[in-house]
């Protein structure tokens, strides 16, 4: 069963490792069949060193485990209701790469401060409120989900594909695994960026057309960046 697509998501779910964006077990990547309700998601806790396809587990959109041996990542509430609120998305990456964690753990969004970052994100990358307590206590993957979801109440989250989650660590989503980890690697970058510019200019601004130009040549009906086939 969706053998291509456990196959695509075991190869983004090993790219977190050979990437550098993970330690250990700290990552896990999602894609869904949106005609089928199905998730793939990478098992819970297991090494990436001799992970295969087959070891990818399938749930449906309750959470219900449908195919695979082991149990889905711990984190699967959260990408179930990223996918319920948000029909663009098609696939999810959480890391805990080391700069967007800071940028988390100090309740900061990541500032939009260059083309690097405005190729990617059109805007600040936001971090959501801290979880109550009561959401600690009860359901908590998937009040992480909604406290992301309330950050983009009044945002396209397709024009942002990535968050980071209050005292936790980011997640970033695009159209299927293997874009979410993409935009992963560039909300990190972004984030490194940002922080040592910071250091060396607090003040530091970035022009709102330039921003708009590098966003645009990339996306949507104007978009001219790359080969056209």
């Amino acid at each position: 069963m969706l053998q291509e697509m456990k196959e695509r998501v075991c190869r983004a779910n090993i790219q977190l490792k050979e990437t550098g964006l993970i330690v250990l077990t700290w990552g896990n990547v999602s894609e869904i069949d949106r005609e089928r309700g199905l998730v793939v998601i990478k098992p819970s806790g297991v090494g990436y060193e001799a992970m295969t396809a087959d070891d990818m587990v399938v749930v449906n959109l309750k959470g219900e485990r449908v195919e695979g041996n082991y149990a889905p990542s711990s984190d699967l509430a959260t990408h179930l209701a990223l996918y319920q609120a948000f029909p663009e998305i098609g696939g999810i990456t959480h890391t805990h790469s080391r700069w967007a964690t800071i940028f988390s753990q100090a309740g900061m969004s990541v500032p939009m401060l260059g083309t690097t970052h405005a190729d990617s994100f059109h805007g600040d990358i936001p971090c959501t409120r801290k979880l109550t307590s009561e959401e600690i206590g009860g359901e908590y993957e998937k009040e992480t989900g909604t406290v992301i979801i309330e950050a983009f109440a009044n945002i396209p989250p397709m024009d942002i594909p990535g968050v980071l989650v209050n005292s936790h660590g980011p997640f970033a989503w695009g159209k299927d695994a293997c874009k979410s980890v993409e935009n992963a690697i560039v909300l990190e970058e972004s984030a490194m960026m940002a922080w040592h510019t910071l250091a060396l200019n607090k003040d530091a601004v970035f022009q709102q057309e330039l921003a708009d130009k590098h966003y645009f040549r990339k996306h949507g009906p104007g978009a001219y960046y790359g080969q056209k086939m």
